[in-house]
Order: C-alpha cells, then structure tokens, then sequence
C-alpha cells in the first residue's frame, strides 16, 4: 500500500469516527459549582449560556431543586413561573440575554441543595447543575460564673453561650488573650426547632490556677471567628472587695452612730421630764397664791364678843 492509499484511508476513517461521534455541541452553559449563601440575605446562582451562533433565541429555562416536586423557575413561551422569592438575576431578562442565572431573595435554610438548569434555544439543549450551601451568622457570645461569682480560694465554673447559627460550629477558650484553654471545657451543640443550633461550653476552673481574664471565642464551621465574649476575674475581685470595704466602713459608723443615738434620746428624754416637772410645779404654786380664806360665821363671831 502506497502513501496515498494510507492517506485516503486515515481520512475516511476521521470522518467516519466525527459521524459516530454526532454534531459538535453549539450551545453549552457554564455554572459556578458551588455556591455560598447566608441565611436571611440574598443567594446568586449563577449560570450562562454559550452558544456558537450569533443570533441564538432561548425557548425555555428550568430551574430545578433535587428532590422538588415542581420546578423553581421557569421561563416558557415568553412568560416566567415560578416559586415566590425566586426570579432571574437580571431585572429586564429577555430571550436573547445567555445570563440565566437565578436570584434568591431570602435565602432559607431549606434551600441549600443540588439544583439543574435546563435550557432549551434555537440552536440546542443544554443543562447545568451546581450546589447551594447556606450559613446563618452565630449570635454575640453571652458569658457568666455558674455561682455569680469566681473567686481565687475556691473552685469554679464558667458559661459560655451562643444560638442561631449554621451549620453546627464550636467554642473554643483562652485564658489571658493568649493561651488555649479548651481542653479543659465542655461543649454541646443542641439543634433547634427551626433548624439552627445552640452552642454551650463550660469551663471548669480549680482554686489556685484561675487566671485574671477568661475569654470563650464562637467559630464557625471552617474555623472563623464570628463572636467572643470574656470575663474579667481580677476586676470582679476587685470590684467585690470595694464592696466589701464600703460595708465594713458602714458597719464601723453604724457601732459608733448607734450608742450615741441612745444616749441623746436619754438625755432628751431626762430634759423633756425636767421641763414637764417643772412646769407642774409652777402651776400649783399659782393655785396657792390665789387661794382666799372663806368668809366668817357671825354666830361664831358673837360668841367671840361676848366672851
């Protein structure tokens, strides 16, 4: 077999395996695999179209969510259906526009998930698939002593809580801004009835090794930070034992106010039944001036004369 024969059989045999193989695809979408939503606020799914032709129309748009019954968002005959809160990204969309992607308005917990987009044009099909995963952002972190107080002579827990966050995170505990303390705390994560979880870690604290500042630290599920809270340990020493002072020092009045109130009210006393006595005297010593002697009998005072 010559060159030539070579050549005309290797070209026979691209074309056959091209026809094998069909049409080469002329519309293609393109969609961003995974995507990150915040519960409460706005969720992008984006998704674009590529077409080949320059003039390409699309017929129909379907968005669907695995596992739904009906499509989320649908574009057909020129109308667009679909689940409230959800629309095409762009505000004017048109036939011609290749942006597909779909807006989410108050992302929910429910709709993380794997969703497709089916597009049907003029120029042929094509689908795309991609995932939503949603977070909800953990409350500020609320701190307190189990007893409603820590002192250095005793032993002692502290509480650390944080609800409302997505999906379950942890706390983790530092002692003087620098230190990890978590190994010596206790965490739970509880889910709630809307689906959010609750986060508690207590830290258990022996006398003779508490430190001057607690702090407990929220994370998310990768890792980041989302709030923090601390407790003061020296400051709320010092505090109580300003406390402490202000009611001896009442105490060390109250000794001393308390007999000399005792004994002014005697003397007081000893003064009002002076003044008392007094004036009854005065009084019946007036009465006595007054007094006048009665007047005689004259049968007595013509016995008196004749005697």
């Amino acid at each position: 077999m010559n060159m030539a024969s070579i050549g005309t059989l290797f070209f026979i045999l691209t074309i056959a395996l091209t026809v094998g193989k069909g049409e080469p695809a002329f519309v293609t979408i393109h969609c961003k695999a995974e995507t990150v939503g915040q519960y409460g606020r706005q969720s992008l799914l984006q998704c674009t179209v590529k077409s080949i032709e320059n003039d390409t129309r699309i017929r129909t748009i379907s968005w669907w969510k695995t596992g739904a019954d009906n499509a989320t968002l649908v574009f057909d005959k020129k109308m667009t259906t679909g689940r409230l809160g959800y629309k095409f990204a762009e505000p004017r969309w048109h036939d011609r526009n290749m942006n597909v992607s779909m807006l989410i308005t108050n992302t929910q917990l429910s709709d993380a998930g794997h969703y497709e987009c089916e597009v049907i044009t003029d120029s042929g099909d094509c689908k795309g698939d991609l995932t939503l995963t949603v977070t909800a952002k953990y409350s500020a972190a609320t701190i307190h002593p189990k007893d409603d107080k820590i002192t250095r002579n005793t032993d002692g827990e502290l509480m650390c809580k944080s609800d409302d966050g997505y999906p379950k995170g942890q706390i983790m505990w530092f002692v003087d801004d620098k230190t990890d303390w978590t190994a010596g705390a206790e965490m739970k994560a509880e889910e709630m009835a809307n689906g959010f979880f609750r986060l508690t870690s207590k830290l258990t604290l022996l006398r003779g090794s508490i430190f001057d500042k607690y702090t407990c630290v929220v994370l998310n599920a990768k890792g980041d930070k989302e709030a923090e809270a601390s407790y003061d340990v020296k400051a709320q020493t010092a505090e109580r034992e300003d406390v402490n002072r202000a009611g001896l020092g009442f105490e060390s009045s109250s000794k001393i106010i308390a007999p000399v109130v005792v004994i002014g009210s005697l003397i007081i006393g000893l003064l009002l039944a002076l003044l008392i006595y007094k004036r009854r005297t005065r009084s019946n010593h007036e009465e006595v001036g007054r007094y006048e002697p009665e007047t005689e009998d004259p049968m007595v005072r013509a016995c008196q004369s004749q005697i």
